[in-house]
């Protein structure tokens, strides 16, 4: 098979098995532990789609309302379908919010609330602690994206600020039982990375938060700083006791879409190696170590042997130095380009699972051994276009960027490697 009709095979495939009505249903509670009534809440890029395979798969009555990204809604007939902003959050996501802790409030310990997280949900969920406003979050947000954080540490910031994250809203729910869904896009699959914890305890305190904003030089509006400096953000730890007898359960994870793209990749007669689900790092720095390894590969037969396809997942960071639009995965595959100077044997796709890269609505890209040999024949210089963080405008004059549509689905970052015998 043609390389980049395999690479988008496998890319797909990722993308399938994460699907909501895969891999929802068999996660959700037993009706006998339903004694008063199913609300139905949570955020994120897949929560439309796995709100869905709720009301697809449940036979008692429910209500529910949950937030999704702009182009994520799913028809639902019980459960309100909200749609916000991400990356930047939105008066809509903060509406959202505050009905949702409305919808949450005076239950009974006889009731069940069906929490459903997925990426984005931190966005999608920006209700702000009293004494600050939507616009000093949307300032925060803005500089955590562009200063090279980790998601764990921005996240760990944002929990701080947040009337409804990091353990906030199973707190609202209290006296009633919580179960929680997770859909992971985070290295490591740690709920209370994944969408900032909405119904986790957060072991986190606002002094880790004030170190996070000094490691990155972040600017805060100062009531922000207020908030933080006070103690008053601090959210929700594991030992509270609202929180006793709450579950949360991994419907879907990095991991096994990577292992899904493996046997793709076996199927068609290539050794398939996952390097790792949780790769983190600046995202032009991974690339360039990627493509050491696949030219290790290609040159030496080691540590493997072709033909292979070389699988990782994860989150890079992109610090924005230029003019560009970002994208983490671009940015990598761009990098390695560079690095792996047109090997004959090399081709490579990086995108993200939920279809959007960075701040645009194109999931990622591929190269071959013609990639840069075709961008000079075009007048673009691939270093002058990485040093401007402009990846996306390199890969779309190309044509070689990968466009998927919302995949209602998140399962973060994959990327595959082939390197031919």
């Amino acid at each position: 098979m043609e390389p980049v009709r395999l690479m988008r095979e496998m890319f797909e495939a990722a993308i399938a098995s994460a699907q909501p009505a895969r891999c929802v249903p068999a996660h959700l509670p037993n009706p006998a532990e339903v004694r008063g009534r199913l609300i139905v809440v949570g955020a994120g890029k897949a929560s439309a789609a796995m709100a869905r395979a709720v009301e697809e798969h449940w036979r008692g009555p429910l209500d529910g309302l949950v937030v999704t990204r702009y182009g994520y809604h799913v028809p639902c007939q019980h459960i309100r379908i909200v749609e916000a902003a991400h990356p930047v959050p939105d008066a809509a996501g903060l509406q959202a919010a505050e009905r949702m802790l409305g919808l949450v409030s005076g239950l009974t310990p006889d009731d069940v609330v069906l929490c459903l997280i997925s990426g984005g949900g931190s966005s999608l969920l920006p209700l702000p602690l009293p004494g600050i406003t939507l616009a000093d979050k949307q300032q925060v947000n803005r500089a955590l994206l562009a200063s090279g954080a980790s998601i764990g540490e921005m996240n760990t910031v944002r929990r701080h600020l947040s009337a409804i994250k990091g353990g906030r809203l199973a707190a609202a729910c209290h006296p009633a039982r919580v179960i929680t869904l997770v859909l992971s896009d985070v290295p490591g699959d740690a709920p209370m990375d994944i969408a900032s914890g909405p119904t986790v305890g957060d072991p986190t305190t606002c002094a880790d938060a004030l170190d996070i904003v000094q490691r990155y030089g972040i600017e805060l509006p100062a009531p922000v700083r207020v908030l933080l400096d006070s103690g008053r953000g601090e959210s929700v730890k594991p030992d509270d006791a609202r929180l006793a007898g709450h579950t949360t359960r991994m419907v879907a994870a990095p991991q096994q879409a990577l292992e899904v793209a493996a046997q793709v990749a076996r199927r068609h007669g290539y050794a398939a190696h996952i390097l790792s689900d949780a790769v983190e790092g600046e995202a032009r720095e991974v690339g360039k170590v990627l493509a050491a390894l696949a030219l290790q590969v290609a040159g030496r037969g080691q540590p493997f042997t072709a033909p292979c396809a070389i699988l990782s997942g994860g989150e890079t960071t992109v610090t924005l130095r230029g003019q560009g639009r970002g994208g983490r995965n671009v940015e990598c595959l761009l990098s390695l380009a560079i690095a792996t100077r047109g090997h004959a044997r090399i081709h490579a796709l990086m995108g993200d699972t939920d279809g959007v890269d960075g701040a645009q609505e194109i999931a990622g890209a591929h190269i071959g051994p013609d990639t840069l040999a075709r961008a000079f024949a075009q007048g673009i210089h691939p270093r002058r276009s990485l040093d401007d963080n402009d990846a996306h405008g390199f890969f779309q004059a190309l044509g070689d960027a990968v466009v998927t549509g919302p995949t209602l689905t998140n399962v973060n970052d994959f990327r595959v490697i082939l390197v031919n015998a």
